[in-house]
Formats: C-alpha cells, structure tokens, sequence
C-alpha cells in the first residue's frame, strides 16, 4: 500500500507538471527526444540550448513542441555567451515556444533577461548555488529557484551541499517556490528533499543515461557502471567554459599530472554534416553524433550515480519516481504526504563547444 497520492507541490501547480521533479537542460544530452518523453510523463523536461544559434533554437523547440502536449522547458546559459547572443536565443525562444512552456536560467541571468521572460507571461526558473544568489533571483521575481548543491554533476555554482543550501535559503524566504539540484535519482530522495522544505527537485545524471538521452553509449554506460567515489570536481575541462569547477567521471584527463597538449582528439557532427574537431579538455559531452576518444572527454556526473544501475526509458524512469515517491513520504511522514511542498510550508582552434555540455545534477 503506498497510501493516497501527495497533493500538488507549488513548484507542480506553477509549472503545470504532476509530478514536482524537473529534468536538468544537459546541453549535448537533452534534445526533443528526451524532453518529449519527460514533459509526456508528467514531469518538467528541460530542452538544454547552450550554445544553439537563434535558427536552431526555433527547430529544436519546434521538434520538442511536436512531441508533447505538456508542459516543457527551455535552458540558457548565460555565462557561456555574449549578452547578444544570449539575448537572441531568448527572442527566439519566446517567438515559438508554446503557452504551456517555462524558461530556465542555469545561472543569475542579466535582469532584462528575466524581465523578458517574466513579461512574455512564461514562469521561469533559475538555478543557483549561493543563498545570496538565491535571493538575487526571487528579487528580480523568478517563479522557481533551483538550488545547486556539490553533490551535482557538471559545472558547479556553489560549495555546499544541497540540503544545507536549501536550509539556509528557506530561512530567509519561507514562502519562495524552491528545489533542490544534486543528489536526485530515486523517488526517496525527492521524498527527502521535500521534507526537507524543498518544492520539488532537478535531475541531471539519471536523465542523462535514459535511453532517450543523446549522450554517447559508453557515457550512458559509465554512469550505470559508476559509483559516487568515481565522479571528481576538477577545472581541467575548461576549453569553451573557462572558470567553473565541474562534476565528472575520472578520467586520464583527470589525474594527477601535467597538463598535456591541447591536441583533436575527437570530431562531432556540426552544421550540414561537417565533423568539426573536439579539442582535448574541451567543455564538450561525447553525444551520439561524437567519435574519437570518448574516455577522454568530460562526462559530466554527480554522485546520484550510485543509485542509477540501469539505462531505462525517461517514462520508465519518472513513472518509478512517482510511485516510490508517494510511497516514500507516506511511510517517513504519514501526516505530510498529503500536504507536501504547500504554500505555507517551510521545511526548515575550431574546436566543438557549440554540442554542449552537462550541467545541473
């Protein structure tokens, strides 16, 4: 028995989702396949944008719109782009995406950016890894603050844990609409994030080894086969993302040593079928369109790893979150599985770059 469903979260009723767990914007990895098929299980799919130039965006948000009927969502990358390309993969967006869909920010986005976003009459959602960037974002009046803890895979904007982040911003913003990045891979620990205080929660790793994912086979395969002590934050990755401490999978790269040459040593499907060169410590995912030296490259991967022992469909995936969901917070709280996350509650050279990257858990 697994008792009645929880009621909506905030974070659900705001973003028209059932179920209150969003699907991290992995650039490389979360294209329309995998934001179709988490939007249509109820869940926030997220549509990773990166680098994706105002032309590309319209046709990935027009494939990813042709698949669901549901809520789906965009991410930017401020930190990755110029002002006026950032601005431009926004203006784009907000001409096709539909009435349904929200924006997020992986990072404190320029304030005419939120604003944009916020008068085209879609919720956005903004990812963060500090308490003072927290309340940044709700000033400017986001709708959901995502909040980044270190257990996270990819690129990381904080130094603590996520639970102790979320402690600390629902003290000071009881009412906010919050969740949690970092840590998230089973219905258990979405259940423990909101008893936590959370609203709900961001995956990243376990959505990046679905079988609708286009990382690489061997990156899907290494996530499965991975435990928490094989990911490492390290800044050897920093060729197209300079500057940011990241979450990945050990790799030679990795080690202890010196820094080698920064030579090709993989190439990627690029606009009309070119294969563009992948520098060594590029920023890049190996995706489905990569070939070369896979195991040398930056597979993003947070230590929710340790609880991921398979590649499963996204519906599979958030169909048993949901179920061990419900059944988590019934059992660990009876008199709160009804009325988690509510208003009120307080828990107290020409290299590849463009093919993106993962980021968010």
């Amino acid at each position: 028995m697994t008792g009645p469903a929880p009621l909506p979260t905030r974070l659900e009723r705001r973003l028209g989702v059932t179920l209150p767990l969003l699907q991290a914007g992995m650039g490389g990895v979360a294209g329309p396949e995998l934001c179709g098929a988490v939007s249509r299980a109820g869940a926030g799919g997220v549509l990773g944008l990166y680098k994706a130039p105002p032309e590309q965006v319209r046709r990935l948000i027009a494939d990813t719109a042709a698949r669901t009927d549901r809520p789906f969502g965009i991410n930017l990358v401020p930190e990755v782009l110029a002002p006026d390309r950032c601005r431009a993969q926004l203006d784009a967006a907000l001409g096709v995406l539909p009435e349904r869909a929200f924006v997020t920010f992986y990072g404190l986005p320029a304030p005419d950016l939120t604003a944009t976003a916020v008068r085209a009459g879609l919720p956005v959602v903004v990812q963060v890894g500090t308490a003072h960037a927290a309340g940044r974002a709700l000033d400017a009046g986001v709708d959901v603050v995502v909040l980044q803890g270190v257990e996270a895979g990819g690129h990381l904007l904080g130094t603590l844990p996520a639970l102790p982040l979320l402690r600390a911003v629902r003290r000071d913003h009881p009412d906010a609409v919050l969740a949690v990045a970092g840590g998230i891979a089973t219905g258990a620990d979405l259940a423990r994030a909101v008893d936590e205080g959370a609203d709900g929660a961001m995956a990243g790793t376990l959505f990046a080894a679905a079988r609708e994912s286009e990382a690489h086979p061997e990156f899907k395969r290494r996530i499965v086969a991975a435990g928490a002590s094989d990911t490492v934050v390290t800044t050897v990755f920093d060729i197209g993302w300079p500057n940011r401490p990241h979450r990945v999978l050990r790799n030679a790269l990795t080690a202890p040593g010196p820094r080698r040459s920064a030579r090709f040593i993989a190439t990627a499907a690029g606009p009309g079928g070119r294969r563009l060169p992948v520098a060594r410590y590029s920023a890049a995912v190996p995706s489905v369109r990569t070939e070369g030296r896979i195991a040398d490259m930056a597979m993003y991967c947070g230590d929710s790893c340790e609880r991921i022992t398979a590649t499963a469909s996204a519906a599979d995936l958030v169909e048993r979150i949901r179920a061990d969901y419900g059944r988590a917070l019934h059992e660990t709280r009876p008199e709160r599985a009804d009325h988690a996350g509510h208003a009120g509650h307080a828990g107290h050279v020409d290299h590849v770059d463009h093919e993106g990257e993962c980021h968010g858990e």
